[in-house]
């Protein structure tokens, strides 16, 4: 959609480009939202309307909804305008200690591409399901000294683990950005039933990624909708 909007912006400009706008005239008489109209050019005005029969759009026949503030034992932070979002956890690892879980994941980052030699059925199925999207997380659980990390690709239906990250040095300070000083290493195929034991113990599983792909698509929404509004405010005044 946004895509589209500055396809038409792009096109308003050229059409009104070679017209030079008439001098903007104020009448004192007049209320302060009238004389702001008086002031703005025909090109704003058209961009105006665009934009809320955008915002109509949006709002009216594909609404976001009010996102979760959390997910069975994950609480979700949400970040207003930031393109990713936070979810964070606190079980009982195992003996005495606690572990500390926190994810962040991105907001739509790639698709699925199909095989150059895919079947004609293959090509039609794919375009009556839509795109099959992709987001990336950051899977880190912390306990006492220790931290791992993992590097996961999350599709509609299904999780995948990428890298294991693990802590350089025996305490888990963060820098002065406030970022973890990790060593990556590809996960082995042997170590991939482990891992994916480790994190589904911790739930970090299929039904997780299914949860993020509904949460993210309302997100994209929800920024799309403020994006345009901000841009609004930006051109009536």
């Amino acid at each position: 959609m946004a895509r589209a909007l500055l396809r038409r912006r792009g096109a308003l400009s050229s059409l009104l480009s070679a017209a030079a706008p008439t001098a903007p005239r104020l009448v004192p008489s007049l209320s302060s939202a009238a004389a702001l109209a008086q002031l703005r050019s025909p090109l704003d005005e058209r961009l105006l309307r665009l934009l809320r029969s955008e915002i109509s759009y949006v709002a009216d026949r594909r609404p976001p909804h009010q996102p979760p503030t959390s997910f069975r034992s994950f609480a979700v932070e949400d970040r207003p305008g930031e393109q990713w979002v936070r979810l964070r956890a606190a079980r009982r690892g195992p003996g005495a200690g606690e572990e500390a879980i926190k994810i962040d994941a991105t907001l739509f980052d790639g698709v699925a591409e199909l095989p150059p030699d895919a079947s004609l059925f293959n090509r039609v199925e794919a375009l009556e399901q839509g795109p099959r999207l992709h987001l990336s997380l950051i899977v880190e659980v912390a306990r006492a000294d220790r931290v791992l990390g993992f590097i996961c690709s999350a599709w509609p239906d299904n999780l995948t683990v990428r890298h294991v990250l693990t802590l350089r040095g025996a305490g888990a300070a963060t820098d002065d950005r406030g970022a973890r000083d990790f060593t990556r290493r590809k996960l082995e195929p042997a170590e991939r039933e482990a891992v994916k034991k480790f994190l589904q113990e911790r739930e970090v599983d299929a039904e997780l990624a299914e949860f993020l792909h509904d949460y993210v698509a309302n997100k994209e929404k929800m920024e799309m909708l403020r994006w345009l509004k901000t841009v609004e405010s930006f051109v009536e005044k």
